[in-house]
């Protein structure tokens, strides 16, 4: 898995690199299939804004959060990328359920 971080209108520290690297691993950590991860972290004015898109196969994940603390934004990204993760390998998995294969032969 490959974790791209890139900064608009900021330096991306040895510290943010680190934090968000540690964050993004432990929300994608319970997918299958995650081929690639893209964080963006920018400044607009006062908001610090945190973007993740997670490739995973056969869909993209895009999620965004805003904060007025770096770390606060890398945070709730974070969870909310774990919620997201968690929803859609549910949704493989029932889905694989349902198919006749693993239907019952009378």
């Amino acid at each position: 898995m490959n974790i791209n971080i890139i900064g608009h209108h900021i330096e991306i520290t040895d510290a943010i690199r680190a934090y968000t690297s540690e964050k993004i691993d432990r929300a994608v950590r319970h997918a299958d299939n995650v081929t690639s991860v893209n964080v963006i972290l920018s400044v607009d004015k006062l908001n610090q804004k945190a973007e993740a898109t997670v490739h995973v196969r056969g869909k993209d994940i895009h999620v965004e959060c805003v904060d007025a603390d770096l770390y606060a934004a890398v945070d709730a990204l974070a969870d909310k990328l774990s919620r997201q993760m968690q929803k859609h390998k549910q949704k493989t998995t029932e889905h694989h359920h349902d198919s006749p294969r693993f239907a019952a032969e009378p």
